[in-house]
């Protein structure tokens, strides 16, 4: 064990993953499984490595800053797949641990001879996260299917943005995020399976799936009453008042009253107590009825303050309420700092680097951020020598040869 490893107290710590593939779906779950302890062996292409080293908005020293987060935690290893030698090295990676986790497209992994059919037979207790566009089977399985594909055909791009607007897309990469969390969510109920009968299987995610799954009762709505959900931009509809809101200096806020007990606490903290008692306004419903007019008597009122104090009356009266935060806002946030949900960690290049701690936070034996990504091929010599025992002039044979 490596330094890190052991000071490594995370709940999976005694659990390995193998992480294939690229960019974010497969790997955000490696992530996660990463952040609480799990020992993950990322492969990546010799000489080129996963696309995600030099994606993002922002460089920095000419590389990625998206990299640092979603690799930290892992170890990189470069290995051909594509060659039969390669292939070979990655059965005895595969061996030797309890995932294997991939987001290649369908019949990749089967052209490589590393179906799970083959590989149960060399560790009959693996198990295998397979993340892809439309999952394994179906008549769309080999389709290429990127997270914005799966957010469309999965329903949330039609209901985000502005109705006067074509649909928008979240801003981040959410389908891709979200196909990774249930992949991560399925390992764990896979291990339980295992722990109890020794026997490995498929964890199957599909982007398109993961978001569907997001999508409430969408489609019982229109099964059952035909309604079809329509982009609304900010608001709930009749759910009021429910928005966002300007201030002074600015800034947003969103303030969500739209309780009646909640409501009355509003209108009085705004002076306008007879709001409450109004019957245009006094009930849930005829809040909902009324939304547009209502949402303009708020803005009309936060838009003579500064976004500080309407969040210290919102405070003082017991109004659910928050800014709209940008990475400034998380950074200078007190509650944020209290709760350690912005972290500090040391990157060779970048030197101090901050992100996200990890989520959700355990009693007992909480994740840690042990390492930024890693370089490319940075573990070859601990993984191909230690974990797999292959001396020096092997590992120089493969190296000329281009397998590592």
């Amino acid at each position: 064990m490596s330094s890190d490893d052991t000071q490594n107290k995370g709940p999976l710590s005694d659990l390995r993953l193998i992480e294939m593939g690229t960019l974010l779906a497969g790997p955000f779950c490696g992530q996660m499984m990463g952040d609480f302890g799990a020992e993950v062996i990322k492969v990546e292409p010799p000489n080129q490595g996963d696309p995600m080293r030099d994606w993002g908005q922002e460089k920095s020293h000419g590389m990625s800053l998206w990299w640092p987060v979603i690799a930290r935690n892992k170890k990189s290893v470069t290995l051909n797949l594509r060659e039969s030698e390669g292939q070979e090295i990655a059965r005895e990676l595969i061996s030797k641990a309890d995932f294997l986790l991939e987001n290649f497209r369908p019949g990749t992994m089967e052209r490589w001879g590393l179906s799970f059919d083959e590989l149960k037979k060399i560790n009959p207790g693996l198990i295998m996260i397979r993340v892809s566009g439309f999952g394994q089977t179906g008549p769309y399985s080999k389709r290429a299917g990127f997270g914005a594909v799966g957010e469309s055909m999965g329903g949330l791009r039609y209901v985000c943005g502005d109705p006067s607007t074509p649909p928008s897309r979240m801003g981040i990469s959410i389908g891709d995020s979200l196909a990774a969390t249930f992949a991560c969510l399925g390992a764990m109920m896979a291990l339980h399976h295992r722990e109890r009968t020794g026997e490995g299987q498929v964890v199957d995610s599909a982007i398109y799936e993961a978001v569907l799954n997001m999508m409430e009762s969408l489609v019982t709505e229109y099964d059952k009453a035909g309604y079809i959900r329509e982009r609304q931009g900010a608001i709930l509809p009749n759910v009021a008042p429910s928005n966002v809101y300007p201030t002074k200096d600015k800034n947003m806020i969103l303030i969500a009253a739209n309780q009646d007990t909640v409501f009355k606490r509003l209108a009085e903290c705004m002076g306008q107590p007879e709001l409450a008692e109004s019957e245009k306004f006094a009930t849930h419903s005829a809040r909902g009825a009324a939304q547009k007019e209502l949402d303009e008597i708020v803005a009309a009122w936060t838009i003579t303050m500064d976004g500080k104090e309407v969040e210290e009356l919102m405070e003082e009266f017991g109004i659910p309420s928050g800014k709209i935060y940008r990475a400034p806002d998380m950074l200078d946030d007190p509650h944020f700092k209290a709760r350690e949900a912005i972290i500090k960690t040391v990157h060779p290049q970048f030197g101090e680097l901050k992100m996200q701690n990890v989520a959700p936070k355990l009693s007992l034996t909480p994740g840690s951020v042990r390492l930024p990504g890693p370089g490319l091929g940075e573990h070859n010599e601990e993984i191909y020598q230690g974990l797999l025992n292959y001396d020096r002039d092997r590992m120089e044979t493969l190296l000329a040869k281009g397998v590592i």
